[in-house]
């Protein structure tokens, strides 16, 4: 009956993280996949969660069928966690927001519903982006294409080739956009650049559909959300798909939200039904739990306060290892430029490293990162930056 269905070649982080699993050597360092890991090398249960947690299980009732766009006390903590509590346009009704399957399934649900509204639309994602935006978007059909982004000589953004490629994009193209701490390279726009952007997405007309994964991650909650609310204020009409995985460590509870900030509020009620049609013929509804958890977390006045200084802790953690990975590879490694593991942002840094490398560094170092050179500063901690800092060193010597 299948015998003409191929193998599946694995995805090449996740494959990536299971041969880390299996290796047996104990100094073995893993800085593939993109989780946050505390100083201990665990992944962290947020004492505003776990206290979250307890009165969630504890209120518990029947668990009926959320309605498709999810809870509705979710969805307010979302559109305010994103547009900020006086957001105009959430309270002209501009925007409306579903609760959905993680970040990925917002993207899912958000690239299904523009297939059909825009079906000649092109995807527009960075060079290079999360190799999985370019998997979902082609899933949902659509023709996937690149806009210039990264420059490997420097470590940082080509933002007047990338302006030049937007001006010279069709109308209606759909461009993914990192709202903060771009994956894989760690490489973010500035306020000036953001705000540059605005004419340009104007005058051509172009649809912008935003990715929030790591909301606090690079300066702080707020700051990470100023593109999203910079787009809103100028009038522009966009997709915003966002994560509770990484702020919350909520990693398999998949908590994530679709917003769709429109022209006026008649459109977002239409907006709003076909995608409530969209996520009908997708997974029907979301679950529970996870959403419960966050909403809970955002609108209580003792625990939301708690866990912006916990994700602030984890920020400066992961800035403490940027800087420690910094010095050390500047003194091994004299005459080479690593500026850039300080100013590019969030989880992910783009090393420079060859594939052949980072082949390298997993076979005789244990250290495991991906092959095309992304490292999560993440999975990094006192305990073993320094080992990791002297086997890049080794390989670049």
């Amino acid at each position: 009956m299948f015998q003409h269905v191929e193998a599946y070649p694995g995805d090449p982080i996740l494959s990536l993280n299971e041969a880390f699993g299996k290796d047996t050597r104990p100094g073995k360092i893993n800085v593939s996949i993109g989780i946050y890991f505390d100083d201990n090398g665990k992944i962290p249960m947020l004492p505003s969660v776990r206290a979250a947690e307890h009165k969630v299980v504890n209120d518990a009732g029947a668990r009926p069928y959320l309605p498709m766009e999810g809870a509705a006390n979710f969805r307010s903590a979302v559109q305010h966690l994103l547009f900020g509590a006086d957001s105009a346009a959430v309270k002209e009704g501009r925007v409306v927001t579903m609760q959905t399957v993680g970040s990925s399934g917002g993207l899912k649900i958000g690239g299904d519903f523009i297939k059909r509204y825009f079906p000649q639309s092109v995807m527009l994602v960075s060079d290079p982006t999360w190799d999985n935006h370019r998997a979902v978007f082609e899933g949902c059909g659509m023709t996937v294409k690149t806009y210039p982004y990264y420059d490997s000589t420097t470590g940082g953004l080509k933002f007047e080739a990338m302006l030049e490629a937007l001006k010279a994009a069709d109308k209606h193209s759909i461009v993914l956009l990192h709202a903060c701490c771009h994956n894989p390279t760690g490489v973010d726009l500035s306020k000036e650049q953001w705000q540059a952007l605005v004419p340009v997405i104007k005058e051509r007309e172009l649809i912008p559909f935003m990715d929030l994964a790591y909301q606090g991650y690079g300066d702080g909650i707020d700051e990470d959300a100023f593109a999203i609310r910079l787009f809103a204020e100028q009038g522009l009409s966009f997709f915003v798909a966002n994560s509770f995985s990484k702020s919350m460590s909520l990693y398999g509870e998949r908590c994530g939200a679709l917003s769709v900030v429109c022209p006026d509020a008649a459109q977002a009620v239409n907006v709003l039904g076909q995608m409530k049609a969209t996520i009908r013929r997708n997974y029907s509804n979301p679950p529970i739990h996870g959403g419960q958890l966050v909403a809970q977390v955002l609108s209580d006045a003792t625990l939301r306060p708690m866990w912006e200084a916990e994700v602030k802790e984890m920020r400066e953690r992961i800035q403490l290892m940027r800087r420690k990975l910094h010095d050390v590879l500047s003194a091994k490694v004299p005459g080479r430029d690593f500026s850039y593991f300080l100013t590019q942002r969030g989880m992910f840094s783009y090393t420079g490293l060859s594939a052949e490398q980072c082949d390298r560094l997993r076979e005789e170092f244990g250290l495991y990162l991906v092959r095309s050179g992304r490292m999560c500063i993440a999975g990094l901690n006192s305990g073993n930056v320094e080992a990791a800092a002297n086997a890049i060193a080794a390989v670049l010597k």
